[in-house]
């Protein structure tokens, strides 16, 4: 194929986001994706992908694809696309370091002429209030007359590989209504979905954080009913699946809520409502429920235990599964790490079995290392706590050698049929 020269695109962060996206762009356009992680470039460089999202084959496609940890080499780039990471702190609030960062990496090879698109989920107005700001001190231009912004959500869903960054629709804006248009049509190149081009970039970030903050409050309402009937004697996934067969009822599961998403974007919109005086209600009480549940979980297992006369002081605890998600790598913000404080609170010892997990980030984020084969007849309990297909390939049987004669086998996820485990959320 042959190289379309009229833009020359960098992507900045190239992680679950950044690197589908790169590849994408890189199949028409010069494209160089950058990174600060000087490990991420020399695996990338290698044709390798830690996080699974892209295989060697689809790496190999983008023949116009370069990796760069050095600013020097984006400053011939015409369009910059911002893939970071935006986490919230330890009080709950955005943590927009990531983001500014880049922004000033983009501001020192900044030329007239050249668009900032960001994909970074952000509360409403951040890319204009706060990233803007940056790049016009460090670039010593000024916005929306020598340079442009636009902006266009991530939608990323990772290890799900039938929705992929090219037929999830994209949403699109810019700073003027020629620059949305020019982003429009950028992304139209690549994304075969299609687009729905916003009417502003505000317009834009919200839609974005409304995306997750919706299934949030909706899988927060079906964690409370989770309570109610568990505390009723009623099995919940019986009720759920009864409720199911009515056309409009919607399939949410209880569970942890984490993620780099869902259990973070709402401390987003709710940081902004109450800078400008509105306290949101329903949105916080959702997530008060939804970030309780590892410990709700950790005291519906001790009080098994005691039921059953197994000593909770110094017993042994498998927990299998660590990733926020079945199925990829991803350990952005799992809620599993609280069910495991949680428990060593208790004074149990906790070993976690995860085959997807890398050993040596888990140690980094979590300070866990995770176990590389659960021993069998060792555990006093068993939480299924990610339904990945290798448990379930283990089956019944299998999982509950790992227990010793008498032990408790918690299933988070419906991963196991109903009389197979003796609990369930």
């Amino acid at each position: 194929m042959k190289i379309n020269r009229q833009y020359r695109i960098a992507v900045i962060g190239l992680g679950y986001v950044g690197l589908p996206l790169a590849v994408e762009f890189g199949k028409i356009y010069s494209t160089v994706g950058f990174d600060i992680n000087s490990q991420r470039i020399n695996e990338l460089t290698l044709g390798q992908d830690s996080t699974l999202e892209v295989d060697n084959k689809e790496l190999e496609c983008a023949s116009f694809l370069s990796y760069t940890h050095k600013v020097d080499d984006i400053k011939n780039c015409n369009v910059f696309i911002v893939t970071v990471p935006t986490p919230i702190n330890k009080s709950k609030q955005p943590d927009l370091s990531p983001l500014l960062k880049a922004s000033k990496t983009i501001g020192s090879a900044l030329k007239k002429g050249d668009i900032i698109i960001y994909e970074s989920t952000v509360y409403p107005g951040a890319t204009e209030e706060e990233c803007v700001p940056v790049l016009e001190k460090v670039s010593g231009l000024t916005f929306n007359k020598d340079f442009f912004c636009g902006y266009s959500p991530e939608r990323i869903n990772p290890g799900d590989k039938e929705h992929r960054v090219t037929n999830i629709k994209k949403v699109t804006s810019g700073s003027t209504p020629e620059i949305a248009e020019v982003v429009d049509k950028l992304y139209q190149e690549v994304i075969t979905a299609g687009t729905h081009k916003a009417s502003s970039i505000q317009v834009a970030e919200a839609a974005k954080v409304i995306e997750n903050t919706q299934r949030d409050v909706n899988i927060a309402l079906i964690n409370e009913l989770a309570l109610i009937f568990n505390k009723m004697g009623i099995d919940t996934e019986a009720v759920l699946e009864a409720a199911g067969t009515k056309w409009n009822f919607l399939p949410f599961r209880p569970g942890l809520v984490g993620g780099h998403c869902i259990g973070v974007d709402p401390y987003y919109l709710t940081h902004k409502a109450q800078s400008i005086g509105y306290h949101p209600e329903m949105i916080l009480a959702g997530r008060r429920i939804n970030d309780g549940m590892g410990q709700y979980v950790v005291s519906q297992l001790v009080k098994a235990m005691m039921k059953r006369r197994i000593h909770i002081d110094g017993s042994r605890v498998l927990v299998m599964g660590l990733t926020f998600k079945e199925n990829c790598p991803d350990l952005r913000n799992t809620r599993v790490v609280d069910i495991v404080n949680e428990l060593k609170d208790y004074n149990v010892e906790v070993d976690c079995y995860d085959p997807w997990v890398n050993e040596t980030e888990a140690k980094r984020e979590y300070g866990i290392t995770p176990v590389s084969e659960p021993m069998l007849n060792q555990y006093d309990s068993i939480v299924l706590a990610v339904a990945h297909k290798q448990f379930a390939e283990m089956g019944v049987d299998r999982i509950r050698a790992l227990g010793k004669k008498n032990h408790i086998l918690y299933d988070l996820k419906y991963a196991l049929p109903a009389d197979a485990s003796d609990l369930r959320l």
